[in-house]
């Protein structure tokens, strides 16, 4: 019953309770709930291949919700490209796209990577009230940081 990777759970669950994370809390209650009823064994393959891409689809619903509702249309649209903020955002959300592409990759093939990556988000969402969207994100910028790497050595 008590194995590592429930021990490990109980020391993020304590962590997030401490921090006062409820997404922490939560993913951590979760996964320890999965693993006592024994799906684990089940579900944990399907959330760790789909994972991300119904995380992100679930995130571009929420997104999308004030276009669905009415409240940011064409325009709005039309002012915002007025702005120069709006031009930034814009850029901003281009580059993360791209950035979080090659994250994906570095996720898929490099499992050690992908280790200090969770454990930098867990750290970032329990002790710094982040969003757990890092790993995908840091891992983007952690390949082009490895890319720059390559070029100068």
């Amino acid at each position: 019953m008590f194995s590592q990777p429930m021990l490990f759970l109980a020391v993020l669950l304590l962590i997030g309770l401490v921090a006062k994370n409820q997404s922490l809390i939560i993913a951590v209650a979760f996964l320890l709930i999965l693993k006592l009823i024994g799906l684990d064994s089940k579900v944990f393959p399907f959330l760790q291949s789909k994972g991300i891409n119904i995380g992100v689809t679930v995130i571009t619903i929420a997104v999308l919700v004030p276009i669905a509702t009415g409240d940011i249309g064409f325009k709005q649209l039309g002012e915002a490209v007025k702005s120069s903020y709006a031009w930034i955002a814009l850029g901003a959300g281009i580059a993360v796209a791209i950035i979080a592409k090659y994250g994906l990759t570095l996720l898929e093939d490099d499992p050690h990577i992908t280790t200090a990556l969770v454990f930098g988000t867990i750290l970032a969402v329990a002790l710094f009230q982040g969003v757990a969207v890092g790993p995908l994100i840091g891992a983007g910028i952690a390949y082009l940081f490895m890319k720059l790497t390559e070029l100068f050595s």
